[in-house]
């Protein structure tokens, strides 16, 4: 009689875990809902990128898009700040210990509405932090009111229209120099996974607006933040494809008409064009695709922009190797001769 065969062990990545060791508390969001998607992509970047939680940090500010830093990497460091608020957190936890990596999942209520200020600064000072935006155009926490990334003409379940323009965060994103501008739909896991991953590896701030839907407040007909209403109006810019700088078969591999965009920590993105001709590499271009189909209805998703050498606000400001919360008191600590000195300099 033959054996048993032993049980296969579990499937780990370059530091030793297993996807379940990202994952966080289980969901109390409404079943369906779109943030559920984009948590499950988190959750498969940190794996495929070998993501050591306790090197990892995750952000919040207030409503539903905020919860969601609970459902994965629980062994990592979390912080839920006040409404509109999480920009600032980034900034403090950016110039305490520059050696972390952080995420931080805001919603559009949280972020273009109470927090646009907040948003527009944090986009100035080029953090190394992913932004994500759980779109989906209303207040889902408080019964679903439009938020200023409602689409002009839209309507809620009761009936009412929005009569307003919709704030576009990846255009003021780009105005405001962020260097990797991107816009998803949650219903696209595909690009979701290969996107969150580029946005990971790359060394500065990225943002993430991610269409996901409410499916409680706004996934009826006259939503534009519906998944049916986006799967229809949905079209990929490019065909994405990501490389980690570790992979050993990259040099093997024939890219075609694909083009290569390089990021700092050695990874690649290859993009190939499918509707347009359209480089990601170009400022103007990123404004008047996004200008164009503001008003048209349809979705663009994909990279929108991205700039390989933007400057980072750690290098902006000269900020040394070593996280300032790991400084000794006697290299942290001025002597008396450097304090007359900047004295001395201010008489």
């Amino acid at each position: 009689m033959a054996g048993t065969a032993a049980p296969k062990p579990p499937e780990t990545n370059r530091v030793g875990l297993q996807k379940k060791d990202y994952a966080g508390s289980k969901s109390t969001l409404c079943i369906g809902c779109g943030h559920d998607l984009i948590t499950a992509r988190i959750i498969d970047a940190c794996y495929d990128l070998d993501i050591k939680p306790e090197q990892f940090v995750k952000l919040s500010g207030i409503g539903c898009s905020s919860k969601t830093p609970a459902y994965f990497v629980s062994r990592s460091f979390s912080f839920n700040s006040v409404h509109g608020r999480m920009p600032s957190i980034a900034t403090g936890t950016a110039l305490a210990n520059r050696s972390l990596r952080m995420i931080g999942v805001s919603g559009d209520g949280d972020t273009a509405n109470i927090g646009i200020g907040q948003f527009a600064h944090v986009m100035r000072r080029n953090l190394d932090l992913v932004y994500v935006v759980e779109n989906n155009g209303v207040y889902g926490l408080t019964k679903g009111q439009f938020s200023a990334t409602a689409d002009k003409g839209s309507k809620l379940k009761h009936g009412a229209v929005n009569h307003m323009h919709a704030i576009d965060l990846c255009a003021l994103a780009v105005e405001l120099g962020c260097g990797f501008v991107a816009r998803l739909f949650a219903g696209n896991t595909k690009m979701m996974r290969q996107v969150m991953q580029a946005a990971m590896a790359y060394e500065g701030l990225a943002l993430l607006d991610i269409v996901s839907p409410c499916v409680t407040f706004n996934n009826h007909a006259g939503s534009t933040k519906s998944f049916p209403y986006a799967k229809d109006n949905e079209f990929a810019l490019q065909d994405i494809g990501f490389v980690p700088a570790y992979d050993p078969q990259y040099e093997e591999m024939d890219h075609g008409d694909e083009r290569e965009i390089t990021l700092g920590d050695g990874s690649h993105i290859t993009i190939k064009a499918l509707e347009k001709d359209y480089d990601p590499t170009n400022r103007i271009a990123a404004l008047n695709l996004l200008a164009e189909y503001h008003e048209s209805g349809k979705i663009p998703t994909g990279i929108i922009y991205i700039n390989e050498a933007e400057p980072r606000f750690v290098d902006q400001i000269n900020m040394c190797d070593t996280p300032l919360s790991r400084l000794k008191e006697d290299v942290a600590r001025p002597s008396k001769a450097a304090l007359d000195e900047v004295m001395d300099e201010l008489a």
